[in-house]
C-alpha cells in the first residue's frame, strides 16, 4: 500500500539530529502537556492564595509556576518552529502548519506561543490593576479576563498537539498518544470548571437552577468533542476522570499548606489555604456520552443532539443534587471530600449548610424556610436542557472537526 508524506517516518540528517531534534519533536508532548496541567493547578493555587492569605506581591507562588508554564510551553513550541522550518527534514515539514511561508510548526504549536504570549503580557496589566484598584471582588477581571484567555489558549494549542499526533496514522504508541489527547482534554474541562467557580463549585450551589443551567451550556461542548475525536477506548470518561482526579489531589495537597490571612477585613481565622471543594460528578454524563456515542455513528447530529442535552442534564441531576446533600450534611471542614472550608473574610455561620438561590426557599433571620418550587425548578432544567442541546450539537460538530486534524 502507498503512504503518503504524512504517514512516512521522518529520517534526521545527523547533523541536526541528536539533542535539537528530541527537544523539538519527542520532549514537546510530555512538556506541553506539563505545562498545561501546571497552568490549571497554579490558577487553583492562586484562587486559594487569595481566599486564604490575600493578595501580596506579584511574585507569589502560584504566579510564578503560572508563568513558568506558560514560559516552558512558548520556548518549547518556539524551537520546534525554528527546528522544523530550519533543520528539520521535508517529512518534519509536511506535517507542519506554514506561517508566511518561512516557518513551519504544528497548529497546536503555533496556539501555544499565542498563549504565551497572552500569558505573559497580562502579568504586569494584573499587577499594575491591583496597585490601582485593590484587590479583585471576582474572579472575572479586565486583566483576569485576558489572563484566563492566554491560559485557555495555551492548553488548546496543548490539547490539537496532543489530537494531531493520536490522528496521525502510522504513528508508533497510539494508545498511549489517544490517552494523552483525552486528558489534555480533561485539564480544559478543569478550566472550564475553574472558570465558572463563582457559580458552580461549592455544594450550596448544585441545587440551583443557574448551577444546571451554566453546566449544560458548558460541558458537553468538550465531553463531546473528546467523546467523537478521541481514538481511547473512553475517552470522555478518561478527561472527566482527569478533571475529577486533580481537583481531587489538589484538595488533599492545598489544605495541608500552612497560610494566615494578611489583608483586612479577617472574620475567619485561617490556618490554612482554602482547598477549591469536591469537583462535580462530571464522570457519569461523561460516560453515557461515550456509551451513546459507540452506539450511535450513523445517526444525524441533529437528532442525537437533543437526546444528549437531555441525557446530561437528566444523569448530572441524578448524581450531583444527592451528592451535594451529602457533602453539605457532613462537619465542616471535612479533609477528605475538600469541604467546608470558608475564605479569611467570610462570616462563617448556619449560611453555610444550606444551599443558595432554590426556588420556593427563602432566608430570613438566620433560618431557611420554604420548600422547592418543583414548577419553577421543572422550567429552570427543561431551559438547562435546551442549553444542552445546542452546546451538544456544537460539540458533536467541533469533535467532528477534530478527527481530521493531523498537522
Amino acid at each position: 500500500m502507498a503512504t503518503s508524506v504524512l504517514d512516512r517516518p521522518a529520517t534526521a540528517n545527523p547533523a541536526t539530529g541528536g539533542l535539537a531534534r528530541t527537544l523539538a519533536l519527542d520532549a514537546t508532548v510530555p512538556v506541553i502537556l506539563f505545562a498545561s496541567a501546571a497552568i490549571v493547578i497554579g490558577l487553583h493555587w492562586d484562587i486559594s492564595w487569595h481566599r486564604s492569605i490575600g493578595r501580596d506581591t506579584f511574585w507569589s507562588p502560584p504566579h510564578v509556576l503560572e508563568q513558568v508554564a506558560a514560559s516552558l510551553a512558548g520556548l518549547f513550541c518556539g524551537w520546534r518552529v525554528i527546528y522544523t522550518s530550519f533543520l528539520g527534514t521535508d517529512a518534519d515539514r509536511a506535517k507542519a502548519v506554514p506561517f508566511w511561508k518561512i516557518f513551519h510548526g504544528p497548529l497546536g504549536g503555533w496556539v501555544c506561543i499565542w498563549g504565551t504570549i497572552a500569558m505573559i503580557t497580562s502579568a504586569p496589566f494584573d499587577d499594575w490593576w491591583h496597585s490601582a484598584y485593590g484587590l479583585d471582588v471576582e474572579i472575572l477581571s479586565p486583566p483576569h479576563v485576558f489572563l484566563l484567555l492566554g491560559m485557555a489558549t495555551v492548553q488548546l494549542g496543548a490539547m490539537l498537539l496532543m489530537l494531531a499526533d493520536q490522528n496521525r496514522e502510522g504513528t508508533e504508541g497510539s494508545l498511549r498518544r489517544a490517552v494523552f489527547f483525552s486528558t489534555s482534554m480533561g485539564l480544559i474541562v478543569l478550566m472550564f470548571t475553574t472558570v465558572t467557580f463563582e457559580y458552580t463549585s461549592l455544594p450550596n450551589h448544585q441545587h440551583a437552577p443557574i448551577f444546571y443551567q451554566i453546566t449544560a451550556a458548558l460541558h458537553p461542548i468538550l465531553l463531546l468533542a473528546v467523546a467523537r475525536a478521541g481514538r481511547a477506548r473512553f475517552p470522555a470518561t478518561i478527561a472527566a476522570g482527569t478533571y475529577m482526579l486533580v481537583m481531587i489531589v489538589m484538595n488533599w495537597v492545598l489544605a495541608l499548606v500552612p497560610a494566615t490571612p494578611m489583608l483586612a477585613p479577617i472574620y475567619n481565622q485561617l490556618t490554612h489555604l482554602v482547598p477549591p471543594g469536591f469537583p462535580m460528578l462530571l464522570i457519569f454524563p461523561a460516560l453515557a456520552f461515550d456509551l451513546i456515542i459507540a452506539k450511535t455513528r450513523h445517526v444525524s447530529d441533529w437528532l442525537l443532539a437533543p437526546v444528549l442535552g437531555v441525557v446530561f442534564v437528566a444523569v448530572l441531576l441524578l448524581v450531583q443534587w444527592p451528592m451535594s446533600s451529602v457533602l453539605l450534611s457532613l462537619d465542616q471542614p471535612n479533609y477528605f471530600f475538600g469541604i467546608g472550608y470558608w475564605d479569611y473574610s467570610a462570616r462563617v455561620g448556619p449560611w453555610t449548610k444550606v444551599f443558595f438561590d432554590v426556588p420556593g426557599y427563602t432566608w430570613s433571620k438566620n433560618v431557611m424556610t420554604g420548600q422547592l418550587d418543583v414548577g419553577a425548578m421543572a422550567v429552570a432544567l427543561a431551559i438547562a436542557a435546551a442549553l444542552g442541546t445546542v452546546a451538544s450539537r456544537a460539540g458533536l460538530a467541533w469533535g467532528r472537526w477534530m478527527t481530521r486534524v493531523q498537522r
